[in-house]
This record gives C-alpha cells, structure tokens and sequence, in this order.
C-alpha cells in the first residue's frame, strides 16, 4: 500500500524534470532519497518508464498551454 509520500512523490515525477531525470538514472536511489519504503520503491520500479515520460510530456504540455487566470479582485481584501 502506498502512501501520501508515495503520492508527493509521483506528482514531482510528473512535475519537475530534474526529478524525473534523476529517478530514471537511478530509481532506488532517487525513492530512497524521497524516504519511500521498499514497497513503494518496488512500485515504482514496476512503472512503465515510457509511459511516465509521456504522461509528464504530456502534463507539462497542459501546463504551458494553460491560461493565466488574473486574480479576483475580492481576493485582495482578505
């Protein structure tokens, strides 16, 4: 089972290249170093590598078309 360490550190996979990067250079390091336990990092080594990389092209590629949304103007009071 995995938990929310596990979580945080997917979405940085997905996030940040460096991470990424560093966790496809060296999987068991990279989870031992995020502190994930050894279930987790055995799950992580059973990821599809290729479709991590395309799924973090892919959110990257949202991330840049997405639209800069200006901020409420009541936001500013509080």
């Amino acid at each position: 089972m995995t938990g929310p360490r596990f979580e945080t550190f997917l979405a940085q996979l997905y996030a940040d290249e460096q991470v990424l990067a560093q966790f496809l250079a060296d999987p068991r390091g990279a989870a031992a170093r995020s502190g994930l336990s050894e279930e987790e990092t055995l799950a992580l080594l059973a990821v599809d590598v290729g479709a991590l990389q395309l799924a973090a092209e892919g959110f990257a590629h949202k991330r840049a078309q997405a639209p800069v949304r200006p901020r409420a103007w009541w936001r500013s009071w509080w």
